[in-house]
């Protein structure tokens, strides 16, 4: 009888013993998969530029897009003077903006900028009205400005205490945005203004001696204010700090809203490389964990090429080029955030300039300016809705193109590349030219007379190997029309729409002969 009870003792612990191995066996079978996953997990990218370099800085997405839209919107949108540097100018004495300022609001001693915060209440904003205006306007990517040169932050941060959800509008801006955007099949922008906000200056000393700071440095005013909130604001803190916030807040961004692309201002050369490259590092591995293609821009060389797509403001190329580029530019002739009495580009202004653009190998993304409450004026809408009609009968001369061999022709030309370039005005003799596959499309600047003859000079034998580019039809996009055309040694020459179509560019489809 013992025996057995002993026997089956022994089995009982020999059973708990077994399982207890089988346990620690199972644990380290599973603690190995978690090790492989999590090393598979691991970030791709450190923060150097040769690791980053690997990364495909121009997204598919993105060559495919060409046409985006943002907005200047936040505290800086309630004085509605000026500009949108009316915040920095308004400290410099002597000038427009200080004397509105004084007048209008008393000495900045008793009200500075950040008194301005309290009357940004967005109580109009609708982020799916946004959504479905740009969705409606042809964008296939948009946004807003997450922070401005000013210090303020459109998103809900538990870093820079000037949010708009702690403060101001008791919002999450950008949340709301990014959920409304992405939820109309649009890609997610958000841009940042912040270096320029960086305060550099001596405390025994009223001089403002970075004069490319935003806020300047006067110990009258609250740009020099000692108080622990106040300075994050002004920019008035140590370097070293500013650069963490700088960091912690686009990290807040990225991992909080997922945008797909982040745009820099200029300045970016007032911080280290070793904080750009973490930023850099953060952004695409968290594009990595989402499976999903990221893009950065910058402006006059401030990142590297090998992760980054260069902007040019209020500009663009002179030629088609091989790297991809992007061109920002704002509905207004004026200021980039709304102010009273902004006046507009037209609609076919502004589609001249994305066929320009495009033909050359670049996108555009067009600023708006809403007012301080959320609305964006009639006026901007009209003129965006009109580019979306256009583009609803021609986006097929835009969207998903490439540059041919040739960009253009015409007498209308553009002398240099670069940033802030002086308004170009052009005819129906100016021409540009995207394709798809074996289908060129001719996009003709301007209204050419209607049921005349017209001659594409870039289709001649002088420009093309005729061999490969024989011309099987021509369309017009925007018509039902017939379209008669002849290819000759001189170009190729076609018969335009019987009826003025409309006052904007004109698209014209060439069918190639596919090369064998």
């Amino acid at each position: 009888m013992n025996a057995k009870v002993n026997l089956e003792n022994t089995m009982k612990n020999f059973g708990l013993v077994l399982g207890f191995l089988l346990l620690v066996l199972n644990s380290c079978s599973e603690g190995k998969k978690t090790g492989a996953k999590a090393e598979k997990q691991s970030p791709r990218y450190t923060a150097n530029w040769d690791s980053l370099a690997k990364y495909e800085e121009t997204a598919e997405w993105f060559k495919d897009a060409k046409f985006g839209i943002y907005a200047h919107w936040g505290v800086l949108s309630v004085p509605a003077y000026a500009n949108d540097w009316y915040p920095r100018n308004m400290h410099i004495e002597g000038s427009d903006e200080n004397k509105h300022q004084v007048e209008t609001y008393g000495p900045l001693s008793e009200f500075g900028y950040h008194d301005f915060v309290p009357q940004f209440k967005a109580e109009n904003f609708d982020a799916d009205a946004w959504a479905t205006l740009f969705k409606d306007s042809g964008a296939k990517f948009a946004g807003i400005v997450a922070e401005h040169h000013d210090g303020w932050s459109n998103w809900d941060s538990e870093i820079n205490p000037w949010n708009a959800m702690d403060k101001g509008p008791h919002r999450d801006i950008v949340g709301e945005l990014e959920k409304a955007i992405h939820g109309q099949d649009m890609k997610f922008v958000t841009t940042f203004h912040k270096a320029r906000n960086l305060q550099q200056f001596q405390q025994d000393s009223t001089k403002w001696l970075d004069d490319t700071s935003y806020f300047p440095y006067n110990p009258e005013m609250a740009t020099a204010s000692t108080d622990s909130t106040l300075r994050i604001m002004y920019g008035n803190i140590p370097k070293e700090q500013f650069y963490k916030n700088w960091l912690g807040e686009l990290h807040e961004v990225i991992h909080n809203y997922g945008p797909d692309l982040i745009y820099f201002d200029s300045k970016l050369d007032k911080l280290p490389d070793s904080i750009k490259a973490e930023f850099v590092a953060d952004y695409f591995n968290d594009s990595k964990a989402r499976n999903k293609q990221v893009v950065i821009t910058h402006k006059e060389g401030e990142l590297p090429k090998s992760v980054s797509v260069e902007d040019f403001e209020k500009g663009r190329m002179n030629d088609k080029t091989d790297d991809f580029w992007l061109t920002d530019e704002t509905i207004s002739v004026g200021s980039w955030s709304y102010v009273n009495g902004l006046q507009l580009k037209t609609s076919g202004e502004i589609i001249n300039l994305l066929a320009d653009i495009v033909s050359k190998n670049g996108a555009l993304m067009l600023n708006i300016s809403p007012k301080a409450d959320g609305t964006i004026p009639q006026d901007q809408q009209k003129v965006l809705k009109e580019i979306g009609v256009w583009l609803e009968n021609n986006g097929e001369a835009i969207y998903g193109t490439r540059t041919w061999n040739i960009f253009g022709e015409g007498p209308t030309k553009q002398e240099k590349s670069g940033m802030f370039l002086d308004k170009i005005s052009y005819t129906a003799q100016d021409i540009r030219y995207t394709s798809k596959g074996n289908t060129v499309y001719a996009i003709v600047l301007g209204q050419p007379e209607a049921g005349t003859e017209m001659l594409l000079r870039s289709f001649s034998e002088e420009n093309l190997d005729n061999s490969s580019a024989k011309v099987l039809g021509v369309t017009c996009l925007d018509s039902q029309d017939d379209i008669a055309f002849k290819q000759t040694k001189d170009g190729l020459q076609l018969t335009t729409p019987s009826k003025t179509i409309n006052d904007k560019a004109v698209v014209f489809k060439i069918t190639l002969q596919k090369e064998e």
